[in-house]
């Protein structure tokens, strides 16, 4: 028999993360030896107290179904940190809890967006963005995200891009895989924008605590915007938790029944002692201590990193603001972004990303996740100098 696949399967993206990680653990099953800066994981491990509140829930019962969108003491615990992270104050019925924040993204495309609605999102950007819009059959709008303006949204481009078919504006910061954050006045010209055009806006802000310069501006906190804003977040970053599969989406009133149905048909809930641990991530001191030591950590890889690329010949890099992710200019080295991606896992054992797997504005660019110790970072630099130094670029294809 040959099986005959759904159409609706070529509009499927990837995330280039995945790809490159599989190839690099094939080459170190051949015994070579890989420094990982491609996956946009923390390199630390879930918190004591959170790990000990997840064998306690085990040990509890929690181990079967929950409601569809939640326990209702996780969802006030939500809210209760939302409205402490943001000053918003959402109710617990705004809440919905899901098995990784993704699903928070499906789910508002799937509730809100019809086939031919245009959404704009960040390119370069989190791929999964484009992917998801593409497939629920709308218009992906790409609005570019440029390194001359800090890695920004410029605000004037975002305005000249919606048409009477926009439904959505997707926005994260900071972001993967700039490290670039909205200011203040960003968020008040988008949440502006979005009142004047009626828009809905999706806010990922899963990187919201991992802001090293200033504090994070959440859109969903400024007036007017909690009625037509969903706020994207999850456990995975803040507590090293990615593993655990927990996120969550707080939204106008009317539309959580809609996830909740959606939640049904699909995963039924999110595991119950994942969700008790989450409760002891928002409200433990122990859990905001480990936070604050992490973030601390990733500044100073970030500023290691960061210095060292740029004093790689042809190679510049700005200071990301948050996230754990470098995003340097390559294009002065004469090299294309996936060739030198491509042998600087093979060649030179350093797994990195393109900048195009995070779309075409991400051309003359590399990502390094700075999720790993300094001294792998020092030997990730010492690799990638080397490899440019002793590798000339490959002369363009011939059109």
């Amino acid at each position: 028999m040959t099986l005959r696949i759904a159409a609706r399967q070529s509009s499927l993206g990837t995330e280039g993360a995945f790809e490159v990680l599989a190839r690099a653990r094939q080459l170190e099953a051949q015994g070579r030896d890989i420094v990982h800066l491609e996956i946009g994981e923390p390199d630390f491990p879930t918190p004591d107290n959170i790990v000990e509140a997840a064998y306690a829930a085990i040990r509890n019962g929690a181990t079967h179904y929950t409601p569809a969108a939640g326990i209702m003491e996780v969802r006030e615990a939500v809210a209760r940190y939302v409205h402490r992270w943001t000053g918003a104050t959402p109710s617990a019925q705004q809440v919905v809890m899901v098995p990784g924040s993704k699903n928070v993204l499906h789910f508002a495309l799937l509730a809100l967006v019809e086939p031919g609605d245009e959404v704009i999102y960040p390119d370069p950007g989190y791929p999964i963005y484009h992917s998801l819009t593409q497939f629920v059959g709308a218009k992906p709008v790409a609005i570019p995200i440029r390194e001359s303006n800090d890695f920004r949204l410029d605000v004037d481009e975002l305005r000249s891009l919606v048409t009477d078919r926009t439904r959505m504006i997707i926005v994260n910061s900071p972001a993967n895989p700039t490290g670039g954050a909205l200011t203040r006045s960003d968020c008040e010209a988008i949440a502006e924008l979005a009142q004047e055009r009626d828009l809905v806006v999706l806010s990922d802000e899963i990187y919201g605590r991992l802001v090293y310069d200033g504090h994070h501006v959440s859109l969903y906190s400024l007036p007017g915007m909690q009625e037509r804003t969903i706020l994207m977040d999850g456990v995975s970053k803040a507590w090293a938790m990615c593993g655990w599969r927990l996120g969550w989406g707080v939204m106008p009133p009317e539309l959580a029944p809609r996830f909740e149905k959606l939640m049904i048909n699909t995963s039924s809930c999110a595991a119950a002692f994942t969700q008790m641990a989450a409760v002891e991530a928002f409200e433990a001191p122990e859990s905001d201590r480990a936070v604050d030591i992490m973030r601390a950590e990733f500044k100073r890889r970030r500023d290691f990193l960061v210095e060292g690329l740029n004093r790689i010949p042809g190679v510049r890099c700005r200071l990301p603001v948050g996230a754990f992710y470098a995003f340097p200019n390559i294009e002065d080295t004469g090299w294309d972004e996936r060739a030198l991606a491509d042998t600087l896992l093979t060649d030179a054992g350093v797994a990195c990303l393109w900048g195009t797997a995070f779309g075409e504005h991400g051309k003359g660019y590399l990502r390094f996740s700075y999720a790993n110790s300094v001294d792998n970072l020092q030997l990730a630099l010492e690799r990638f100098a080397a490899h440019l130094a002793a590798t000339p670029a490959p002369a363009p294809a011939q059109a």
